[in-house]
């Protein structure tokens, strides 16, 4: 695993999503299986220690079954009845859904040596997707034309993180926008 963890200055109700995450980690784990990944607006609350707040934890799973076992074990229920989502799971404890999004990490193309584990103390640690990945994830999104906010989020964790890898978020920039962007339009 790669990068260098965020320092832990969360919001309460994330940290303590966090907590349970991690904790549901380290069952997969012990099963066997790689750990879920987060990815989306968690991974950019954590990269942003929550100046960036989501409402939702986006998992990566090629195990999803395994892990919505291992969420029931910890908790968690299907919401159901009239105006309720039905893909995600949430916790009474908590106010944030948790959904698997995807199998392999942006479709396989982001490196998974560069996830990056944050440490939860007791509870384990939880792994996310890398800040460069998660950048490309962002100029990708904005570069669709479906989510004008993105380059914003994108432009926001590139001046929070200085010390990126330049030369593989130049590559995965490019692959997540069709060659339209790169690290110079971050700069802008």
């Amino acid at each position: 695993m790669h990068g260098k963890p965020p320092k832990l200055a969360y919001r309460p109700a994330f940290e303590a999503a966090l907590r349970i995450f991690a904790r549901v980690s380290e069952e997969m784990k012990a099963l066997g299986f790689l750990p879920p990944v987060l990815v989306g607006g968690a991974a950019v609350e954590i990269y942003s220690n929550s100046e960036i707040n989501t409402g939702d934890f986006d998992i990566v799973t090629a195990r999803q079954d395994a892990l919505e076992e291992v969420l029931r074990r910890h908790g968690f229920v299907r919401p159901s009845g009239p105006g309720k989502a039905l893909r995600g799971w949430i916790h009474p404890d908590i106010s944030l859904g948790f959904e698997v999004v995807a199998d392999r990490l942006l479709d396989g193309n982001a490196d998974r040596a560069r996830i990056t584990l944050i440490d939860m103390g007791a509870d384990g640690e939880v792994a996310i997707i890398s800040v460069e990945d998660m950048i490309a994830d962002r100029v990708g999104q904005y570069a669709s034309g479906t989510a004008p906010e993105m380059l914003e989020q994108a432009r926001r964790l590139f001046i929070l993180h200085a010390d990126t890898d330049l030369h593989y978020m130049e590559v995965r920039i490019r692959q997540e926008s069709a060659d339209d962007y790169g690290v110079a339009d971050l700069q802008a």
